[in-house]
């Protein structure tokens, strides 16, 4: 850690406090050359997950990208609102499962989970698109599976 003042990396950790809101640990410091003191703030990087693509390609999981189709399936419905709470939940079961690398199907999966669990219509929206529907009868298929 190099000192804001002087830029020296020589100094003494004088308190250590952990951080119970952030979940990071606030480190006050004493440069050893300039003599004056500053604070830090540490936290433990999260391991970022990469989606593995049907044609075997790897990208970064994109939360956004996410969110986005669950915007779509829950657009005007009365879940909407928790729109983020259901990411988040995706995101942690996804996260859970301990392989930070996810077949894309694996995230359908889990999201259509969550979506049957909190709005069957939502729901029915996002197997369409996820299962690419292509004619009325593939609703009534998912229709009778959800119930």
């Amino acid at each position: 850690m190099k000192c804001p003042f002087c830029y020296s990396e020589l100094s003494n950790v004088i308190d250590k406090r952990a951080v119970k809101s952030s979940g990071e640990i606030r480190r006050r410091r004493e440069c050893l050359k300039c003599r004056r003191r500053y604070t830090t703030y540490e936290r433990v990087s999260a391991v970022e997950l990469a989606v593995i693509k049907k044609d075997g390609r790897r990208e970064p999981f994109d939360i956004l990208k996410l969110k986005g189709g669950l915007i779509r399936a829950l657009e005007k419905r009365p879940a909407f609102l928790e729109i983020d709470s259901i990411v988040s939940k995706i995101e942690a079961k996804l996260k859970a499962k301990g392989n930070f690398e996810i077949e894309s199907r694996i995230i359908g999966q889990v999201s259509l989970s969550e979506l049957k669990k909190i709005d069957k219509v939502a729901y029915l929206r996002f197997a369409s698109v996820y299962r690419k529907f292509e004619e009325p009868g593939d609703f009534t298929k998912e229709l009778q599976k959800i119930h």
